[in-house]
Order: structure tokens, then sequence, then C-alpha cells
């Protein structure tokens, strides 16, 4: 049997996607300044990892104007909430493995001694 930890997404061990896709899950969409406040990154640092998850088919970025003003909006696609599901699982899966018991800590797990 592989250790849960196979069923981790790599783009997703990084912190700020990880924290991008958090919170985009809750919501349909956002804008881009607002991801940017809530995740405490500048504009630079936000562009580059949406680019990374937009690449991998995670994130859907919508840029438009709204009068004369850019407009950026983001959101997950339906890949990247399965793939954020499926990594929190994995997160969880590996929270609960425990060491095999010995043989004599089942014995007595068994008899309410542990």
């Amino acid at each position: 049997m592989k250790h849960p930890r196979a069923q981790l997404d790599d783009l997703l061990l990084h912190p700020v996607r990880f924290s991008i896709l958090a919170l985009l899950h809750h919501v349909a969409k956002a804008e881009f300044a607002a991801v940017r406040d809530a995740v405490e990154v500048s504009d630079s640092v936000l562009s580059k990892q949406l680019s990374v998850l937009e690449g991998a088919g995670y994130v859907a970025v919508e840029k438009r104007f709204l009068g004369k003003r850019p407009n950026t909006r983001l959101s997950l696609t339906a890949r990247g909430r399965e793939v954020f599901a499926t990594h929190l699982e994995a997160l969880q899966a590996v929270v609960n493995v425990g060491l095999p018991a010995e043989p004599h800590e089942r014995g007595a797990a068994r008899r309410g001694e542990a």
C-alpha cells in the first residue's frame, strides 16, 4: 500500500498556490485584488503563481475592462476543484496514518488496557 502522500498534488505543496485554491474553493469568482489581499502577497507573486495554476488547468483567469479600468477575475475550473478536493483528502489521510501497533499493544487495546 502506498503512503497517502503519493496522492498530494505537487503544485499545491507551494503555500501560496495552496492558499489561492483554498480561497477560490469557497467562491464562484473572485477579483484579483481581493485574492492578493487575502493571501497577503504582491501583485507580481500572485500573477506568477496564477500563471502556474492556469497552465495546469486549475484556475481560469478572466481579463476584462470595467469602463477604462482593467479588471481580472479568478475562478477554479472543474479540474481545479477536483484536484483541490483530492489534495485535501490526501492531507487528511496523511494526518490519520499511524504506526502499526506492536502485537502486545494490539492485544492490550482489545482488552481495554491501552
